[in-house]
C-alpha cells in the first residue's frame, strides 16, 4: 500500500500564505473598529485656521502698554587706557631690588625698583671734587687779577699781563660752571637709579628680576591707567546728524555693556567724535569716557556702547518678538475676545532692548502674539497659556484619547 503525506505537510506553502491573509484581515478589522479619534478633531477646511479644522493652536502673549522707551544708538566698542607708559631704566646699572608686585595698583612716584647707585655716587664726588679745586683756582685768579687792577694804574705791571689775568678768570669760571653741570648730571644719575612710577595705575608682568643688568633699552614693567578709561567706538554717519544735536544739547549718558547685553558694566558720558568721516566704512570714531571707580572695565575689553539720545514718554511698548514681517510691511497677531486672531498693521519706532515702541496700529491693552505666529493666520483659533484645556481632549492615563467618534 502506498503511503500518502498528511494534506499540510503536501500543502505547507498554501497554509502559510492563507496564515499571513488571515493575520492581515483580522488586524485591519482591529484598528478599523477599535482606534478612536478625539471629539472635536476634525479633517479638512473645518476652521479658520485650515487643514486642522477647529483645533486652537497654543501661542505665546504679551500686552500692549505705555511706558518710556529710550532713543540710543548701539555700537561695538573697546576699553582703551587713557595713558599706557613702559617703564625703562633711565641708567645701565645692576638691578638691585624690585618694590612692587604684579598687578599692583601704583601711585605716581612709588618706588618699584632700585639700581644699584655705588657707581653714580662715585661720579657725584668726582664732579664735587672737580668742582671745589676749580673754585679754588678761579678764587686765587680773581685775588691776583685784584692785585693787578690796583698797580696798573702806577704802570707797575704790562697791560698784557692785566689781559691775561682777565682772561684767566673767566676760563676758570667757564670751568666751575662745566663742573657744576657735572655734579648736576652725577645727582641726576643717581635719582634715577631709584626707579618710580610716572603716573597712577595698575603695573603688569615683571619683565627683569633682580640681579640682572639692566639698561635704558630694557623694559621693566608697563603701567596702565584704569581710572578714568575710555572706550572706542564707531559709528555710522547716518547718525551723526541726531548725534550732534543732541551732543549741542548736553553730555549724552553712554553705558557700557555685556556682551549678551544683559548687564551693564559701567555708566560714563560721550567725550569727543574724531574730525573726520572714515570714508571706507562711512563711520565716525567716536569716545567715551567712564570713571571706572569699581575696575568693571578692563583695557582692550570687548563692550557693547549704547549711547542715550532722548527718552520717549508715553509711547505703546509692545516686545519685539511680537512683530512679523510681511509683503506690506510690518504686522502683529492680536488677539480677540473670543480667542481668534486678527492680522493688524503696524508703524514700529524706537526700540530698546527686548522692547519696541509702536506708533500706530494697536492702543494698550491689546494682547499681541509673541510666540507661535508662523503657524497663524488673519482669524485662526489660539490657546492662550491660562486657558483650560477642553474636556473632549483631555487623555486618560493610558495615554488614550477618550471621544464619541469611532
Amino acid at each position: 500500500m502506498e503511503y500518502r503525506k498528511p494534506f499540510f505537510v503536501r500543502n505547507r506553502a498554501l497554509l502559510i500564505i492563507l496564515v499571513v491573509i488571515a493575520i492581515v484581515a483580522v488586524g485591519g478589522w482591529w484598528l478599523a473598529h477599535r482606534t478612536t479619534v478625539p471629539t472635536g478633531f476634525r479633517f479638512g477646511r473645518g476652521g479658520p485656521g485650515g487643514g486642522i479644522g477647529a483645533m486652537a493652536m497654543p501661542v505665546g502673549t504679551a500686552t500692549a502698554k505705555l511706558g518710556d522707551i529710550g532713543i540710543d544708538l548701539d555700537a561695538l566698542g573697546t576699553v582703551t587706557p587713557r595713558r599706557t607708559v613702559a617703564v625703562r631704566s633711565q641708567v645701565n646699572g645692576l638691578l638691585q631690588s624690585v618694590a612692587f608686585k604684579e598687578g599692583q595698583e601704583v601711585k605716581q612716584g612709588d618706588v618699584l625698583a632700585q639700581v644699584d647707585p655705588r657707581p653714580f655716587e662715585a661720579a657725584l664726588l668726582q664732579a664735587q671734587g672737580a668742582h671745589a679745586r676749580d673754585a679754588a683756582l678761579l678764587a686765587n685768579a680773581r685775588a691776583d687779577l685784584k692785585r693787578y687792577q690796583d698797580v696798573a694804574p702806577q704802570g707797575l705791571i704790562p697791560e698784557q699781563t692785566l689781559a691775561t689775568q682777565k682772561a684767566l678768570v673767566a676760563q676758570y669760571e667757564g670751568t666751575l660752571k662745566s663742573d657744576q653741570g657735572q655734579i648736576d648730571t652725577a645727582k641726576l644719575n643717581l635719582g634715577y637709579a631709584r626707579i618710580v612710577a610716572p603716573i597712577d595705575g595698575r603695573v603688569g608682568l615683571r619683565a627683569v628680576d633682580p640681579g640682572n643688568t639692566i639698561t635704558t633699552s630694557d623694559t621693566l614693567v608697563t603701567i596702565t591707567q584704569l581710572k578714568p578709561i575710555d572706550v572706542l567706538f564707531t559709528l555710522p554717519e547716518d547718525n551723526l546728524p541726531e548725534l550732534l544735536k543732541h551732543m549741542n544739547d548736553g553730555s549724552l549718558k553712554v553705558d557700557a555693556m555685556s556682551r549678551d547685553k544683559t548687564a551693564t558694566l559701567a555708566s560714563g558720558a560721550l567725550a569727543s567724535l574724531d574730525n573726520q568721516i572714515d570714508t571706507s566704512t562711512g563711520t565716525v570714531k567716536a569716545k567715551a569716557e567712564f570713571a571706572n571707580a569699581d575696575e568693571s572695565l578692563f583695557p582692550n575689553q570687548f563692550v557693547n556702547v549704547r549711547v542715550h539720545l532722548t527718552t520717549l514718554t508715553g509711547a505703546i511698548i509692545v516686545p519685539s518678538a511680537a512683530l512679523q514681517r510681511g509683503a506690506d510691511g510690518m504686522f502683529v497677531f492680536v488677539v480677540n475676545a473670543d480667542r481668534t486672531v486678527a492680522q493688524r498693521a503696524v508703524k514700529p519706532g524706537a526700540s530698546q532692548g527686548q522692547d519696541i515702541a509702536v506708533t500706530d496700529g494697536i492702543k494698550p491693552g491689546d494682547i499681541v502674539v509673541t510666540d507661535g505666529a508662523d503657524n497663524l493666520r488673519d482669524g485662526s483659533r489660539v490657546e492662550l497659556p491660562g486657558d483650560a484645556p477642553k474636556p473632549a481632549a483631555a487623555a486618560d492615563a493610558k495615554g488614550r484619547w477618550r471621544g464619541k467618534g469611532k
